[in-house]
């Protein structure tokens, strides 16, 4: 509990344009990754436009690791496909709540940060005070694949007891 910084949810929103894998379509879930730490999403079948809305939560302790996310269809007989990974980093996320931005207007942008091969950003991703949370909106490009990005949003959970920014 020393180590631990605090949590960092990733809301998986939603994929789109993602690979077609099985003979017109495809069943994507995602795999996200930090150090020892694995989570995945539902399946979604059928679907190259999956909605899966669902929260996945990582306890964060070293954050200069790089957050992986894979997109897979899910097969029934064969091992399932790979659909494209991506990475991104949490430091300017991180930065932007250590501001402590309290009392500004809903909306207030905190940062925003630019695509750059480095951090597979598809559009400019903004860095937001919303309802007294800090929270950041992305839209990641899958790599080694033909096409296909995933929507994510990200927002950090104090714990009481933990380390803290």
């Amino acid at each position: 509990m020393e180590h631990l910084l605090g949590l960092l949810r990733i809301r998986v929103q939603r994929g789109t344009n993602l690979a077609v894998r099985d003979v017109r379509s495809s069943d994507p879930y995602v795999v996200i990754k930090m150090g020892k730490q694995k989570l995945k999403t539902r399946v979604v079948k059928k679907s190259v436009n999956p909605e899966w809305n669902e929260d996945l939560t990582l306890s964060i302790s070293d954050s200069s690791l790089p957050i992986h996310i894979a997109v897979y269809d899910k097969d029934t007989f064969s091992l399932d496909d790979k659909m494209g990974d991506a990475e991104f980093e949490i430091g300017p996320f991180l930065e932007a709540i250590r501001m402590r931005l309290e009392g500004v207007a809903n909306g207030t942008v905190a940062s925003r940060v630019q695509p750059s091969r480095a951090n597979c950003l598809a559009e400019e991703s903004s860095i937001i005070y919303s309802d007294g949370h800090i929270i950041q909106n992305m839209t990641v490009r899958l790599r080694n694949v033909e096409s296909g990005e995933v929507e994510l949003q990200l927002q950090w959970i104090d714990i009481p007891g933990s380390r803290g920014l």
